[in-house]
């Protein structure tokens, strides 16, 4: 990977899949995979040195995505990751931190990922 950064997005972009699969089977929703990343597609025989293959997913209620959730590709120079809540303005924008996602300036943490869900599974309710 070029940068440092760089690995550090796609090492906490893992921690928060493992987070969204988890919250999303604590209230009762589906985490469908939606894409791969294309270096990984189109590889070839080529190594693959990401921590995953996954590059977006989506937590749906009833059939339905409620929210997406995705990380930029590899050969975007301000990498980060965009949360987007269907059906609406609300989006969230994180990038890697040191100690983990990072929300603007704030710690994005798996209880701030619960109070987010929360409101968008109420909304859909």
């Amino acid at each position: 990977m070029a940068h440092a950064q760089d690995g550090l997005l796609y090492t906490q972009w893992v921690e928060l899949l493992g987070w969204l699969e988890a919250e999303a089977g604590a209230r009762g929703l589906g985490f469908e995979k939606v894409a791969d990343f294309p270096d990984y597609i189109y590889r070839m025989e080529r190594p693959y040195d990401l921590p995953t293959t996954v590059m977006s997913v989506a937590l749906t209620a009833g059939g339905q995505p409620l929210l997406l959730a995705a990380v930029s590709p590899r050969h975007v120079d301000l990498k980060g990751i965009s949360l987007r809540l269907m059906g609406g303005s609300k989006h969230w924008h994180l990038h890697a931190g040191t100690a983990g996602l990072l929300e603007g300036k704030r710690p994005f943490t798996r209880e701030r990922l619960g109070v987010l869900l929360g409101g968008a599974v109420r909304g859909v309710a």
